[in-house]
């Protein structure tokens, strides 16, 4: 059950960035609100400022205007409450995965002892025990994703950002992956913002879904997902799933005939 209270809202957001060739603006008076356990997606055409959208709420750039509110309360930064996985692994390649996976602590200076058996406890929840020693080059791209969600899940955010954490990786390994990431947002009751290009993927893991307008961007319409409580793989297989998908596509002109 999600909260009617934000767990975090944005108001009045503009952002523009300047340069030789001139000033660009990006977020006009942008609007959003998160909520407790909500897994909310953006989705928007190409350029329209989802990464900035990101980066904001990550602590990684600041506004020109407007204000942030982190449980009712105004913030200027939410460095430390926020969790970000990326595309890309980013693993250290000459640490091994459990060095990899418990560096946020060590950085946040969580005795040596407590942070290993913490992670030795995700290891085994995530399907990586065994390979604590092993090296980044050693692994398959899943379970670099792995390892790097456990990294991200480890410091216990209260927000989890991701920037299309699955979308290098082989199809079937992202359903495999998806599905890993909803039970530990379910399990961990974690609140998740992702931006993504795929609507097949917004619809199938979110609650709600954000579609941003072109630049400069604004909230243009927020859709409610309901699919009952299943698995990614399954929630493609639910009757509203392409409706959903459909309607989608429609609000950033997509034209499309594909079939669910």
């Amino acid at each position: 059950m999600i909260s009617p209270i934000p767990k975090l809202s944005l108001r009045g957001i503009n952002k523009s960035f300047h340069s030789k060739a001139g000033s660009v603006h990006v977020l006009n008076g942008l609007e959003l609100d998160v909520y407790e356990q909500d897994f909310l997606s953006i989705i928007g055409p190409s350029g329209c400022g989802k990464t900035t959208v990101f980066n904001i709420i990550a602590g990684l750039i600041h506004p020109d205007q407007g204000d942030i509110y982190m449980d009712g309360r105004h913030v200027t930064s939410l460095r430390g409450k926020v969790g970000y996985m990326m595309q890309r692994d980013l693993l250290l390649p000459w640490r091994t995965v459990l060095e990899n996976v418990v560096l946020g602590l060590e950085l946040r200076g969580v005795p040596l002892k407590e942070s290993r058996e913490r992670a030795l406890d995700y290891l085994r929840t995530f399907g990586l025990a065994g390979f604590e020693n092993a090296y980044p080059r050693t692994l398959s791209g899943g379970m670099k994703q792995r390892a790097a969600l456990i990294r991200t899940l480890i410091c216990d955010p209260e927000i989890i950002l991701l920037d299309e954490p699955f979308s290098a990786l082989d199809y079937q390994t992202r359903l495999y992956l998806e599905g890993v990431l909803v039970d530990a947002v379910k399990t961990f009751k974690k609140t998740v913002v992702l931006v993504t290009h795929d609507i097949d993927e917004a619809v199938a893991l979110s609650n709600r879904v954000i579609v941003l307008s072109g630049r400069p961007a604004k909230v243009k319409m927020v859709h409610e997902i309901d699919i009952a409580e299943h698995s990614p793989v399954e929630a493609r297989a639910d009757p509203r799933f392409s409706e959903y998908f459909n309607a989608l596509c429609a609000e950033l002109d997509i034209q499309t005939h594909v079939k669910h």
